[in-house]
């Protein structure tokens, strides 16, 4: 069965992203009661701004509750997708570094332009040195929001540690398929998966902007509820290709919805559906 991972981001706001209402022990404690098998760790807990003191309580804390990290998102400029996020790439040895500390293969990381991706060939070359590897999700306003764009850029960068985290709902967003087809074709670079929920929505709440289609509203809602994305199959698609990597839950709690409720019936959902 493959380990389902907890992000730390069910203590973030969807628009907040460096403020948690919830600490690493309290979230660490959630995981455990919710049958998680790992974190997915991201700056508003642990980032490359964290202090040393911080950082070592932080892996005390993970050891203690015997939650593995199975990825590192180590800055907030990488978590918000802003203009600054490439520059992970650049200076790319403290994020090699966090992530050996708290015993993590994988690294986030951001590419945005074209420029970019001779940054991510030569970071991935400085991560092969420490034995890690690093991913790009599926995402707005970046080289990986089509397709096209992703299969193309991953060609270019042209690396076997550099892969891709595959995520349905920004897909969605940009108007792409995510279904088994594309689960098919990009599955030699998925390193990880990203779940979350939304329902595409011409009132909604919330709204990315997009490259390839503008803005596009829409509201988040649970993973478990039976509108929005089609997890079903996407969890078959995954299985058709035979991967066996983590799941991560990569969710914010739906607004009425405690961090405890949302990583509970979440936890069950996805553990029913993957078995």
């Amino acid at each position: 069965m493959n380990p389902l991972s907890l992000s730390v981001r069910i203590a973030e706001g969807f628009q907040s992203k460096k403020h948690p209402i919830i600490d690493l022990e309290a979230i660490a404690s959630l995981a455990r009661e919710a049958s998680y098998d790992a974190l997915c760790m991201r700056a508003s807990q642990l980032g490359v701004q964290t202090s040393g003191k911080d950082t070592q309580e932080g892996i005390r804390i993970l050891d203690t509750k015997k939650l593995p990290v199975t990825m590192l998102t180590g800055d907030f400029d990488i978590v918000y997708n802003n203009k600054n996020g490439p520059d992970c790439l650049r200076n790319i040895r403290p994020y090699l570094e966090l992530a050996k500390k708290l015993n993590t293969p994988l690294l986030r990381v951001a590419v945005k332009k074209e420029k970019d991706i001779q940054w991510a060939q030569k970071a991935a070359d400085e991560a092969e040195k420490y034995e890690l590897k690093l991913a790009h999700q599926c995402h707005t306003q970046s080289l990986f929001e089509t397709i096209e764009g992703i299969e193309s850029t991953l060609k270019k960068i042209e690396r076997p540690n550099f892969g891709l985290i595959y995520e349905p709902a920004n897909l969605e967003i940009c108007g792409q398929d995510y279904g088994a087809k594309t689960i098919e074709r990009l599955s030699p670079w998925i390193m990880n998966v990203y779940l979350q929920n939304q329902i595409l929505n011409p009132d909604g709440a919330v709204t990315l902007n997009t490259w390839c289609r503008g803005p596009v509203p829409f509201d988040i809602t649970e993973i478990h509820e039976p509108t929005g994305i089609d997890f079903p199959s996407i969890i078959n698609g995954l299985k058709a290709v035979n991967y066996s990597g983590t799941i991560t839950v990569h969710q914010c709690a739906p607004k009425g919805t405690t961090p405890s409720e949302s990583a509970n019936t979440t936890s069950r959902y996805l553990r029913e559906l993957i078995k």
